[in-house]
């Protein structure tokens, strides 16, 4: 056999396995695009929805601190103090859709015995742990389930309060 023909013959072999080769690769590029989406798309959904979670979280314990503080030091009473900033700490974390059992509490200057002195200083302390999405509580992990958000708000009582009209 003619050297011209064995190298025509050996080409057309090498042809034949490179097209035996793509005809066994069809196809394989969409599965892998679809299982690496996944691999990546399903934690950067789930880290998506955390981070909105401790952010609303972190809302609505900044603003339900703040608006108890100044509840509290228009409020006549200490008592009605407590009732109306325990109010708007239950409507502030409603509002965010936030479940979970909030710590509420309430620090005074210069008086901690009694808050509603004139220009007095009321500190509230606000804390709840907002459960991660997606996981059941009924799990007994080692890691923690929640993620505890806390946030504190000081006003300062009226200098006029308490003063007869």
């Amino acid at each position: 056999m003619p050297h011209s023909s064995r190298c025509a013959e050996a080409a057309r072999a090498r042809a034949a396995r490179l097209a035996g080769a793509a005809r066994a690769d069809e196809g394989s590029a969409s599965l892998e695009f679809i299982t690496t989406g996944l691999l990546l798309l399903v934690p950067l959904v789930y880290l998506v929805l955390t981070l909105s979670a401790i952010q609303s979280a972190s809302l609505a314990t900044e603003g339900a601190a703040r608006q108890a503080a100044r509840v509290y030091v228009q409020a006549p009473s200490d008592e009605a103090g407590r009732a109306a900033a325990a109010r708007a700490l239950d409507l502030a974390l409603d509002d965010h859709g936030v479940d979970g059992r909030p710590a509420l509490s309430i620090r005074c200057a210069p008086r901690p015995d009694v808050c509603h002195t004139r220009s007095g200083w009321v500190t509230v302390d606000v804390a709840v742990d907002v459960p991660l999405p997606l996981v059941p509580p009924v799990l007994e992990l080692r890691v923690p389930l929640s993620v505890p958000i806390e946030a504190t708000a000081t006003q300062q009582v009226s200098r006029f309060w308490g003063a007869s009209p």
